[in-house]
């Protein structure tokens, strides 16, 4: 059997309209996904805690509780940025922990943990923390092509999650780059050599992971990221529907309801309706030249939005083309969130100022080691160059931190901001619009069907 993991409450809205979908959809959709008879429904983590808090005026936590009151027979699922949680940078490990405990509570199943290099220490206490709440631990690798990515060296990132207590391995194809055949022959190796359960996460914005998920498939996967039709495709997963119905009746049937999942199309078909005016063209159209810049759709996004703001939108190409090169300078970072927005405007400032004349500060702090160490060597010389003087990071950057919890209940409990456990948390992962959310000051943006 393949089961099915759903990301309409989750990826496939973040994938195509920006994170905008509101709790209310989410909620009312969530008992129609719970009667299909998925594996898990991928509902929170990733950009769906930043978003609803800084657009919306809607509390994260608030979401996933109703989430998982409305859908009880299926586990819920998030994605974790491993030690930089559903933020931008590491936190302290009392904060890791904490968030953890905080999520199991709220009602996530399934923890979904990734490092954005692959650098598994980087995980660790994500993942212990998961197995100390009794969740579902699912480690998880970002695949990727370059000379220093292998299927050997995949296989061994899978081992040190296993020997961290993982439960299962995803392979988190983020830019959709993954071939049939290469999908085939590292699932045969990830089963037989690691031996837990493997899911694979694809993107359809080249168009490959379909073929990719069917490969998968006869491979023994067990598991596979889809999202419903309205919403899926595109730089969203695969069609769900047609994920299913490929799979059902052979060896793969991934065991579920096929009228239920015909009511959930026609309730995604009006929910679509209503965001339809945020989907971007570009966000649909098959695009192979993510094949060879390996650029996911969200990074796309932004790059059209920077250049459209300094109005050098015919930069496009140019800035494509340097995308590889600033990879491989900065030492192949898989290209997912965060390193996708860091080497995107380090290409943008290359282009249109000049080969590195101005570095971002997360540049420099990617080549210092500040996100962990990259899958490949940088050139010393060029570090010096960078770094100026400043002595580079060899360990896991959050051995450096000093425990944090304590010093942000001093700050904020006197400002009469924490109303709950969770609001330490979301005060935690972004201050500044923390603050804003608890204080009453965000205004969400207009709906799309009030415009």
């Amino acid at each position: 059997m393949t089961q099915i993991t759903e990301t309409a409450l989750r990826d496939a809205h973040q994938s195509l309209f920006a994170t905008r979908m509101r709790t209310a959809d989410i909620v009312e959709a969530a008992p129609l996904l719970d009667r299909v008879g998925y594996a898990s429904l991928e509902a929170w983590g990733g950009a769906t805690f930043d978003a609803p808090l800084r657009f919306l005026n809607e509390d994260p936590w608030e979401r996933l509780r109703q989430v998982k009151a409305a859908a009880p027979n299926t586990p819920i699922q998030m994605l974790l940025r491993g030690q930089n949680l559903v933020g931008y940078r590491n936190y302290a490990d009392d904060v890791v922990e904490y968030f953890v405990e905080m999520a199991a509570g709220n009602g996530v199943d399934v923890f979904r943990v990734f490092d954005a290099l692959n650098y598994t220490p980087n995980m660790r206490c994500a993942i212990e923390s998961v197995k100390k709440a009794g969740k579902h631990a699912q480690g998880c690798f970002s695949y990727t092509t370059s000379p220093v990515h292998t299927t050997e060296s995949f296989i061994k990132v899978a081992r040190d999650l296993k020997e961290m207590g993982c439960d299962s391995i995803c392979i988190k194809d983020m830019s959709g780059i993954i071939m049939p055949g290469v999908a085939y022959e590292l699932i045969k190796s990830l089963k037989k050599d690691v031996g837990l359960p493997v899911i694979l996460h694809g993107h359809c914005t080249a168009g490959i992971a379909p073929m990719a998920y069917q490969a998968a498939a006869e491979a023994g996967v067990d598991r596979l990221d889809c999202a419903i039709s309205p919403i899926g495709g595109g730089t969203a997963q695969p069609p769900t529907e047609s994920v299913a119905y490929a799979l059902k009746g052979t060896d793969q049937d991934p065991g579920i309801d096929y009228s239920a999942l015909s009511e959930v199309t026609e309730h995604f078909k009006k929910v679509r309706e209503k965001y339809n005016s945020l989907i971007n063209p570009i966000s649909e159209r098959v695009d192979t030249r993510i094949l060879k810049y390996q650029v996911p759709g969200g990074m796309l996004s932004n790059l059209l939005s920077q250049l459209a703001t300094q109005k050098k939108l015919d930069k496009l190409q140019e800035v494509l083309a340097e995308v590889p090169e600033v990879r491989r300078d900065t030492g192949y970072p898989p290209l997912v969130t965060p390193t996708s927005q860091i080497v995107g405007v380090q290409a943008v400032f290359n282009v249109l100022m000049g080969k590195y004349k101005v570095v971002g500060e997360e540049t420099r702090n990617l080549i210092r080691g500040g996100y962990g160490q990259t899958p490949g060597p940088i050139d010393p010389e060029f570090r010096k160059k960078i770094l100026k003087g400043e002595e580079p990071i060899t360990g896991r950057p959050a051995d450096q931190l000093e425990p944090e919890l304590d010093k942000l209940k001093a700050e904020f409990e006197p400002t009469g901001l924490i109303k709950k456990p969770e609001d330490l948390l979301t005060l935690a992962m972004n201050p500044a619009v923390g603050k804003d959310f608890l204080s009453g000051k965000i205004v969400a943006e207009k709906a799309p069907w009030e415009s």
